[in-house]
């Protein structure tokens, strides 16, 4: 019998989620950090769901946020009609981009020295982030809004997609290198830099590009609209989320539909898997993120599994468990503390 999967409901932001990112894996484990239409974008420790902090200046929904590798440095995009870049360890803002528009994507070089962003005046900006009072490095191209801009290729070239186009840049000559166009709105982007792949989705379509030369390598179709998707750090399976507030888990190299769930009260925005492919995590209009297993009932995080006692009958089913520490105190923690914007016991449904 196959175990149920019980995902982390990691609760305090009050709009949809719109977006999230991983960090790499640092001494300290790796985050996440959520972007939503509160204007508040929070971080997480990336394998519990447990709140960190949230960063406080922005005006508007925020649209996009990203972390650097090591977790040191955030950036959000927001419809303020700024960039913000901040210190992740203390929550500090470390400086405020003006942009003309709403600004929907940021994403860090590998060295952190620069930051890429994107959104509604269809330019593609380069900021040194070294320099910040210098002015960025624009690229025009697009003919709409950008939803997302990714570095690829070890920050020599650059991916952005807007409503129906993906284009491929050169960063040196901040020339246009390919472009592929859909018939239909493109919702999501992912860049793997292992093997160098973008996943793309659209209408119910999840397809896979290579971010070299842009030329397809395989696609999977859905039962419902999809709004974003994942591949696994390992290439082993896909995750995607949409219109049918449902979790769909694909193998990569078959296609086949292995697992699908429902936990979210609202279409799914943003799914995302953690660095190290044990989990997934999603965000939703409903204004949670919920983090998911990826092999129900290991034991990992907050989730342990109880193994059935001997000669008892009982089948294993995974558990939430929280280490020395009787439930019953923990319940009473978080009823003193209910006030706080992230419960010390996460919420969890099955």
């Amino acid at each position: 019998m196959a175990m149920r999967q019980t995902p982390l409901t990691c609760s305090g932001h009050t709009r949809p989620v719109v977006d999230l990112a991983f960090s790499g894996i640092t001494p300290y484990g790796y985050f996440l950090i959520s972007a939503c239409k509160d204007g508040k974008p929070m971080l997480r420790q990336g394998d519990t769901g447990d709140w960190i902090g949230t960063f406080l200046g922005h005006k508007g929904a925020v649209w996009g946020a990203t972390l650097n590798k090591d977790a040191t440095k955030a950036a959000t995009a927001a419809a303020d009609f700024t960039a913000k870049v901040w210190d992740a360890v203390s929550g500090d803002e470390l400086m405020t981009l003006a942009h003309k528009h709403i600004v929907k994507t940021v994403d860090f070089t590998q060295d952190s020295n620069y930051l890429l962003t994107g959104g509604q005046d269809k330019l593609l900006r380069i900021y040194d982030l070294n320099k910040p009072e210098a002015e960025p490095k624009e690229i025009s191209g697009h003919t709409s809004g950008i939803k997302k801009a990714l570095w690829c290729s070890e920050d020599k070239q650059i991916l952005s997609a807007d409503d129906k186009t993906v284009r491929l840049w050169d960063h040196a000559t901040m020339t246009e290198v390919k472009s592929l166009n859909f018939n239909m709105s493109v919702s999501s982007m992912e860049y793997i830099p292992e093997g160098e792949i973008l996943v793309i989705t659209y209408g119910r379509s999840i397809a896979f590009h290579s971010a070299v030369s842009l030329d397809p390598i395989k696609s999977f179709e859905a039962p419902a609209t999809i709004n974003s998707a994942s591949l696994h750090p390992e290439k082993e399976f896909v995750v995607a989320g949409g219109e049918d507030f449902k979790l769909y888990k694909y193998d990569y190299n078959s296609g086949e539909e292995l697992e699908s769930y429902k936990g979210h009260f609202g279409p799914i925005h943003c799914v995302r898997f953690s660095p190290d492919g044990e989990l997934y995590a999603s965000g939703s209009e409903d204004g949670t993120l919920r983090l998911w297993q990826t092999v129900v009932g290991k034991t990992y995080g907050l989730w342990k599994c109880v193994l059935p006692e001997e000669d008892s009958g009982e089948l294993a089913k995974p558990k939430i468990n929280f280490p020395e520490t009787a439930e019953e105190e923990l319940e009473e923690i978080a009823s003193e503390n209910s006030d706080s914007i992230y419960s010390s016991t996460p919420e969890v449904k099955a």
